[in-house]
């Protein structure tokens, strides 16, 4: 087989697969649709609560609002003089939009060098232990998602600092993450 067909093949595959889809689900703000569409998503959760106590609406309230469910979202580049590319804002990637250095910690910590931040299963159990962390740290309840979120934006010596509240557009998306991981309680709970 000539080799660039070969080559052709292989590349064809890779951007085929991979679990790490850039599509997400049709109805993000229904939980029961969500996990009806996608039930690996249902099932990742169900593993991450298992492993790490940090229940499925908390996850999926920070999850909505890091990537809306994008498996390869990226934080947007930045320009100098508004056309000269400059690289992205961070390091953020996947679902959870974990940072390289935390999410090199995580693979540390763990064992689990192949976890991959665009797989559903990697990308919860590192949202998982780093909430489980931060309650152990800073005593935030496993079911406080705004909490969590603010101490998984701000860090947790900036959460310890309380440096959220120098940014009022922070404690208003975090108080929306509250909302929403309540409104993906409620619905869950009617639908099991």
């Amino acid at each position: 087989m000539n080799r660039y067909l070969k080559l052709g093949i292989i590349l064809l595959v890779a951007s085929c697969g991979g679990g790490g889809g850039g599509t997400p689900p049709r109805n993000i703000e229904n939980a029961c649709a969500l996990v009806r569409e996608r039930p690996a998503y249902l099932q990742a959760m169900r593993a991450a609560e298992r492993r790490w106590g940090v229940p499925i609406h908390v996850q999926m309230a920070a999850i909505h609002q890091e990537s809306k469910f994008v498996g390869n979202a990226r934080t947007p580049h930045q320009y100098a003089l508004g056309i000269i590319p400059m690289g992205r804002q961070s390091s953020a990637f996947g679902y959870s939009q974990a940072l390289d250095g935390t999410w090199e910690e995580y693979l540390k910590e763990t064992g689990r060098g192949r976890a991959r931040r665009d797989n559903i299963r990697d990308a919860t159990d590192f949202m998982g232990w780093y909430m489980n962390g931060s309650t152990r740290r800073l005593g935030i309840s496993p079911g406080d998602a705004q909490s969590h979120y603010l101490a998984y934006h701000e860090g947790r010596t900036g959460f310890a600092r309380a440096s959220y509240r120098g940014k009022p557009w922070l404690m208003t998306v975090a108080a929306n993450v509250g909302v929403r991981a309540e409104v993906y309680r409620q619905q869950l709970a009617a639908c099991r």
